[in-house]
């Protein structure tokens, strides 16, 4: 199974991609993993927040293939502990030919991409910056991956 991260707009922090990109190297060892980075839009000022989230659920629905198993991170989506994240992994990974998981704009999803999604996860009850929910999906998934594996990462 392939799996994939699209966002929108790069990331800004310095610090912060240093920790990803450490993160998605490290999941690379566990499984074919990618990110993609969608251009953030141009002129927002211009734009309403409706009309900010349709434009980015364009770029977004693009971007994926009609087999694609779409995960929306989002705070009205499941939460899981790491465990049963890593449990729910390793049910796609039996079912998924492709899962993307994807983090929305400052506005979240237009109700196109709502509609195209499989699953929506979050990843707390507190709000995080959409530069912050990158670090720690990476981490997490990445936790998941050494649960599978049975490696000593996570600590009970």
């Amino acid at each position: 199974m392939k799996t994939e991260l699209i966002q929108i707009g790069k990331t800004v922090n310095k610090h912060f991609s240093v920790v990803i990109d450490d993160y998605c190297e490290r999941i690379g060892h566990y499984m074919p993993f990618h990110v993609t980075t969608l251009p953030d839009l141009k002129n927002t000022k211009a734009l309403s927040e409706a009309q900010q989230k349709e434009k980015e659920g364009e770029m977004v629905l693009r971007s994926l293939q009609p087999s694609d198993t779409v995960v929306l991170l989002d705070e009205h989506g499941e939460e899981y502990r790491s465990f049963t994240f890593a449990a729910w992994l390793v049910r796609q990974q039996h079912t998924a030919r492709r899962l993307v998981f994807v983090i929305g704009g400052p506005y979240g999803f237009s109700d196109a991409v709502y509609s195209r999604a499989d699953h929506k996860v979050s990843l707390s009850k507190m709000t995080f910056s959409h530069q912050m929910v990158r670090m720690i999906f990476c981490e997490q998934l990445y936790r998941a991956c050494t649960i599978i594996k049975g490696e000593p990462y996570h600590h009970e």
